[in-house]
């Protein structure tokens, strides 16, 4: 299922992530792992915040994807079912079959 991983960021864990230098790292291998067909880094309500767009096979990923960010961040993770045009359009031709 393609889903939308949106982690909003701790600001005084993430500075300190970027002032010893991990935050980058951190970053790198949480896409190596999540593998995100997009991934986007941004501000949301004032806080960093990143969202990943990628196939979730089983929701025993999730543990294992969001402790990265809970441990090192202090992050709030949430994660929401998402479609492309192209599942909508799937989606639409099956109703009132």
């Amino acid at each position: 299922m393609r889903v939308l991983l949106k982690a909003q960021m701790d600001t005084e864990k993430a500075n300190e992530a970027i002032r010893n230098g991990t935050l980058g790292k951190l970053i790198q291998e949480s896409v190596e792992q999540i593998k995100p067909e997009s991934a986007y880094f941004t501000t949301d309500n004032g806080e960093r915040t990143a969202y990943f767009v990628f196939d979730m096979q089983d929701s025993f990923q999730m543990p294992v994807l969001s402790e990265p960010f809970f441990l090192n961040l202090g992050a709030k993770i949430t994660y929401t079912p998402v479609m492309n045009l192209e599942d909508v359009q799937k989606g639409l031709s099956q109703l009132g079959r």
